[in-house]
């Protein structure tokens, strides 16, 4: 679009100075003309009068050239391809709004040219577009680019305006709904709002169309009064009187609902003219005070699933208010607190609806009862829960951050002691068995808070291109190991599958837990089928609360045929500590872990299940190129025992943590300058002939904080190495660890192993570093 608008702007400059040449010479034709009237002689003023011909002419073939010329300048730019063939209206305006070009879609259907205005043209659309124009005008002035979305009778439209440089705008004109109805309206049956003394405070559109006009009261609509609730009234319509039922209902403050009903007629199965309850599009319910179900209309039946309301109470068909139905009507029925609206769950098998309920008082042979009238609220709820679920997700991420950090400090202390007291007991000793069940347990402790952080989302991921066919090769060996002799395990895959990008560790730990999962639903045995297959959409895909946006995925299915989910359950798989296994059998952490991977890595997942029938899930994820050989390493990128070489200052404010991590890098060997704070690390470093050659340092300490302190000794110091570890996600401090050079991150809880390891990599690389100059 930019290069489309400095095209457009050189374009228009120019046919601008040719238009301000044909002025001139026409001024000059002018000129001649008159000089020609003027001079009496004969040849001297038939000379004028060709010369003023001739300046004629050539006015007019230049102030025709912009137009041709600028046609053919357009066609022969690229972009104009951008312009021409878009199928929105798509036109050019000088600063103010003045017309210069119009695509054929403006040309159709706004009958654009290039004269006039865009305010002119928008006239049909928007009522007053001046200010609209006005408002995205200057902030594509000031941000090169706006855009607005406009609802009007005719439906919803986009305007967007792109700066295409000096004083020239490119606005576009976008349909983005279908044309709404004239009479879209929540409640198409014919209804009036009543206040005291029968003034009319509100009538919908339905009754304004009925009665002819907006009627001020109920004088003007009826005819006789009283009104009959739930009988044939006269009404005064458009086209004279019309027999209406007509149905009233108590609202709040003394205000009244009238509802119409054109046409309607009391049948003889109800004489008492509630026959119209049938009738009526709105979904409703005809309640005792106690609850018992004694009309409903078929709306209300298809809504909430069933086929007959017939001795029901409302409780049997609804639940979730949070309070005793039966005292919540009670209330509604003697007018106790008010008129409101409650929402509740719909005790129905198949899908989960949501229903608003708004209870009315009306009155039938002198006894109270309640008319229900109940809306949809299924989408609402929807949003509503998908709100919930990101503030869940976003306490549980603080949480589960907060508890990582000092938890995982303390099984770094635990673990790393433990790998200390391994290193001096043989496997015969009789404490080694112990030291490795603390050791094992220390792991098991640290998965479980990796597992919150995944759920979460706060995971310190390590996403590649991978080939899923390769890392599903390798798996099966362990996978089968998991479901045991009794489960066939099968694997099938697309030949031409495409790459993705994911944590490998990570994907591997999604798929054991769909796994194993899927083995516990088959306790007598059966077979879990593993499929892949590539997946190309070319429409947005709706699935339960997500919009899967068009594109290419890679599909992963895990298929059983166990137990299979309960409709009603199968909605709360992904909650942690969920479970519908017995006791001590789940955390009831797999799915919401297997969940927590698959969103943060980008992808989806999904669960479908037939009671009885089994479970089916699939991931998606996007497709990504085919992954580059990865070139060889450097022979100076070496981890190599560095024995006795090396000096590193280790910055750690847990006196354990700190404790452990010295003594594990001191026997490789390096020499280890501790410090318990930033302050202390920058004064150790002020002996200008210090030498370091690797800085290990938390991330998160009282005063100074590892990144900043880091930033600063590297001024002086730009050739250290930094080693960053932290009990908290890497992506908490990604962006600045990003822009610090030389810099890895090893997460917490770590072993000896881990730590030297990452160390030495780091002082092999400064090695090579060194023998390179």
């Amino acid at each position: 679009m930019a290069e489309t608008s400095s095209s457009l702007f050189s374009i228009y400059a120019a046919r601008n100075r040719l238009r301000h040449l044909a002025s001139v010479i026409a001024g000059l034709a002018v000129v001649a003309f008159c000089g020609a009237v003027a001079v009496p002689m004969p040849g001297v003023s038939a000379g004028l009068f060709a010369v003023a011909a001739l300046f004629a002419l050539i006015a007019i073939a230049v102030r025709a050239r912009p137009r041709s010329d600028t046609a053919a300048w357009l066609r022969s730019d690229p972009s104009f391809d951008l312009l021409a063939e878009d199928t929105a209206p798509l036109l050019v305006t000088r600063e103010g709004g003045g017309l210069i070009y119009a695509n054929t879609a403006a040309r159709q259907e706004l009958n654009a040219g290039d004269t006039g205005t865009l305010a002119g043209l928008l006239t049909q659309i928007l009522a007053n577009p001046g200010p609209i124009l006005y408002r995205l005008e200057s902030r594509a002035a000031q941000r090169g680019a706006a855009q607005e979305d406009i609802v009007t009778r005719k439906g919803h439209v986009r305007l967007s305006v792109h700066r295409a440089g000096g004083s020239r705008y490119v606005w576009r004109l976008e349909t983005t709904l279908s044309p709404l109805p004239r009479e879209a309206d929540p409640m198409p049956l014919p209804m009036l709002t009543v206040g005291r003394n029968g003034a009319i405070l509100f009538m919908n559109a339905a009754a304004r169309h009925m009665i002819g006009e907006r009627a001020r009261s109920l004088d003007r609509v009826f005819p006789k009064r009283p009104l009959r609730s739930g009988q044939i009234n006269d009404v005064n319509g458009h086209d004279g009187l019309t027999a209406c039922l007509v149905v009233e209902l108590e609202g709040g403050a003394g205000r009244r609902e009238v509802f119409l009903l054109p046409g309607a007629a009391p049948t003889e199965r109800q004489p008492d003219g509630w026959a119209f309850f049938d009738e009526l599009p709105v979904p409703l319910l005809k309640l005792t005070r106690q609850g018992d179900v004694q009309l409903s209309n078929r709306p209300a039946r298809d809504l909430l699933g069933t086929q007959s309301c017939a001795n029901k109470m409302l409780g049997d068909l609804m639940e979730g208010l949070g309070r005793s139905i039966p005292d919540w009507l009670d209330d509604a029925a003697s007018g106790r607190g008010g008129v409101a609206s409650e929402f509740l769950r719909v005790r129905r098998d198949d899908r989960e609806t949501f229903v608003q309920v708004t209870l009315n008082r009306a009155t039938e042979n002198g006894e109270t009862v309640l008319i229900a009238v109940l809306s949809d609220a299924t989408k609402l709820k929807s949003l509503e829960a998908q709100f919930v679920q990101s503030q869940k997700m976003q306490a549980i991420g603080q949480l589960a951050g907060g508890v990582a950090h000092d938890f995982n400090n303390l099984l770094t202390a635990i673990s790393g002691h433990c790998d200390l007291l391994l290193l001096r007991h043989d496997p015969g000793d009789s404490d080694y068995a112990d030291l490795v069940q603390i050791n094992q347990n220390a792991n098991r402790a640290a998965a479980l808070v990796s597992q919150l952080l995944a759920y979460s989302r706060k995971q310190t991921l390590c996403p590649q291109v991978m080939d899923l066919r390769d890392m599903l090769s390798d798996l099966m060996h362990l996978l089968n190991r998991l479901v045991g002799e009794k489960m066939v395990l099968s694997l099938c895959h697309d030949p031409a599958l495409w790459s993705i990008r994911a944590d490998k560790r990570q994907l591997e730990q999604v798929l054991m837990n769909l796994v194993v999962n899927a083995r516990d639903a088959m306790p007598e045995g059966g077979e879990i089928r593993i499929a892949t297959e590539n997946l190309t959409l070319e429409h947005p895909l709706r699935r339960d609360r997500a919009v899967v946006a068009p594109g290419r995925y890679v599909r992963v299915q895990v298929e059983d045929d166990g137990i299979g989910i309960a409709p009603d359950k199968i909605q709360k798989i992904f909650e942690p500590f969920y479970t519908t296994k017995r006791a001590g059998e789940g955390t009831g952490l797999g799915l919401s872990t297997a969940y927590g991977i698959i969103k943060q890595t980008g992808g989806f997942i999904f669960a479908d299940s037939t009671l009885d029938e089994g479970a089916r899930f699939q991931l998606l994820f996007p497709a990504h190129e085919a992954a580059l050989p990865a070139a060889p390493k450097a022979s100076g990128d070496t981890t190599a025992d560095l024995q006795g070489d090396g000096i590193v200052l280790l910055v750690e404010d847990e006196a354990p943590v700190r404790a452990f991590a010295s003594r594990a890098l001191q026997m490789r060997g390096l020499t280890v300058m501790e410090a318990e704070s930033a302050e202390r690390a920058l004064e150790i470093l002020d002996d200008p002939s210090l030498h370091v050659d690797v800085f290990v340092s938390d991330v998160v300490m009282p005063g100074i904080d590892g990144p900043s302190w880091v930033v600063r000794a590297l001024e002086q110091r730009p050739q250290t190495r930094v080693v960053f570890m932290s009990g908290y996600a890497e992506e908490t401090f990604g962006e600045i660890q990003a822009g610090i050079p030389n810099s890895v991150f090893l997460p917490k809880p770590f072993s000896l192993t881990q730590l030297s390891e990452t160390v030495q990599t780091q002082l092999g690389r400064v090695r090579a570093e060194e023998d390179q100059d």
